[in-house]
């Protein structure tokens, strides 16, 4: 066996080990997490790239939290936090979900659609179009295990932004002593900035989707010939995946941050430093990109919205889906035809059609976009607590209860997104 054949072989190996986790952390760097981080870097230089590195060990957290109850339970979180919370709070929290996953599904294929024109040309509206219809298409007409294939080599798009950073003149020293000494400012603007980054950083449908992932993929497993006997399932699966769902999560949380961290230094680099602070959508910083950065950074800039928004719609629309079905007790499961899951796709086509919808509209996008970071960073909060009473539960998770450390970590992130929307709260009202 050649060295070559057995690097492919190991690197196939690795790759397989990705799935939820990645696709959900890639997901994460949608265009409206592109526009926000955009307006960040415009708006505050260097000032805002500490919160790339300070919210990766809790993403991290709150993300194997997510993941350890699909995997354990088999069910997504909407079924399980139905037994640690009212159905009333639920209902509100799904609710604030669908509004939340609307209007971001509305900026993104907006977004997607604008880049398209401005790269090849031609008209918008039938680009949104086009890519509203498509995406909805494939995710009820391609069984997820193929779909996800798909979802995880978009993932190599985000690597443009990487390349965008390169193509221009950074001044990294500044950049490090930005990111390691940072410097907070107490006014409403910063801190509605802070709240709009984590809530699109640290989003409740992450939670829902990858948790709901790991529930399908227990599920999958089940049904191969080699699986254990059905009683014994649950505990065999979650211990044989536990090292997989770590390094699948950890990959895709750290993935999703450095992505962001280069997009702020980006903009930082081009857009603030030529007085350029005010940045409406994605594709209003790709085009501020043009003649600051050159066509390369441009291009790859815009191609980056793009393939992030194809990644980001299934997404959101599934994780709306799951959500809702949960909380029915409705089939759900992007494995299943249509026919079997009437509920379940008739909210997935709904979430993909309402932002379709909104995005022909002249709506303004930066607007959606902010606010439905604003609105996931306040729900977040009682959302994530939750996921922690559950996830603690041994009658709910039996002997995979989280341990320590997880807990320490998962009431951390819970801890710092509680203080920002605090923050942003007393700010707010003291503008």
């Amino acid at each position: 066996m050649t060295t070559r054949t057995v690097n492919r072989r190991a690197a196939k190996g690795l790759f397989g080990l990705l799935g939820p986790g990645l696709v959900t952390g890639a997901a994460d760097d949608d265009p409206s997490g592109i526009a926000t981080y955009s307006q960040g870097g415009a708006q505050f230089g260097y000032a805002l790239g500490w919160t790339m590195f300070l919210t990766t060990p809790f993403m991290i957290a709150i993300q194997l939290v997510s993941a350890r109850i699909g995997a354990v339970t088999g069910q997504g979180l909407s079924a399980n936090l139905a037994k640690a919370m009212p159905r009333s709070m639920l209902h509100g929290i799904v609710g604030l979900l669908l509004i939340a996953n609307t209007l971001n599904l509305a900026a993104d294929i907006a977004a997607m659609g604008d880049a398209l024109r401005l790269v090849a040309g031609g008209p918008m509206l039938v680009y949104i179009a086009l890519f509203g219809i498509g995406c909805l298409a494939a995710e009820i007409l391609i069984p997820y295990h193929s779909y996800s294939r798909y979802l995880k080599t978009l993932t190599l798009v985000l690597f443009a932004y990487v390349a965008t950073a390169f193509t221009v003149r950074i001044p990294w020293s500044q950049v490090m002593l930005a990111t390691f000494i940072p410097r907070l400012s107490w006014n409403r603007d910063y801190m509605l900035m802070l709240v709009a980054i984590f809530g699109t950083t640290i989003s409740p449908y992450m939670f829902f989707w990858q948790a709901s992932l790991e529930a399908e993929d227990r599920k999958l497993r089940s049904k191969a010939p080699h699986a254990a006997a059905a009683a014994a399932l649950p505990n065999r699966l979650a211990q044989k995946d536990s090292v997989r769902i770590a390094i699948d999560t950890t990959a895709g949380m750290v993935l999703s941050n450095v992505i962001g961290f280069f997009i702020i230094v980006t903009t930082a680099a081009t857009l603030h430093a030529h007085g350029i602070t005010q940045i409406g959508t994605a594709e209003q910083a790709a085009e501020a990109l043009r003649p600051l950065a050159g066509p390369l950074a441009f291009f790859l800039f815009a191609l980056g919205i793009v393939g992030t928004g194809l990644l980001a719609v299934p997404v959101l629309a599934g994780s709306a889906g799951y959500a809702v079905a949960e909380v029915f007790g409705w089939e759900s499961s992007l494995e299943l035809p249509a026919r079997r899951a009437p509920g379940f796709y008739l909210v997935v086509g709904a979430s993909t059609l309402a932002g379709l919808g909104a995005a022909l509209t002249p709506l303004d996008p930066i607007r959606m976009l902010f606010w439905s970071a604003v609105v996931n960073g306040v729900v977040a909060v009682p959302l994530m607590v939750a996921m922690m009473i559950v996830v603690a539960d041994r009658k709910i998770m039996g002997k995979f209860a989280a341990s320590r450390a997880l807990m320490v970590g998962g009431w951390a992130a819970t801890a710092l997104m509680a203080v920002v929307v605090a923050a942003m709260l007393i700010t707010s009202l003291q503008g």
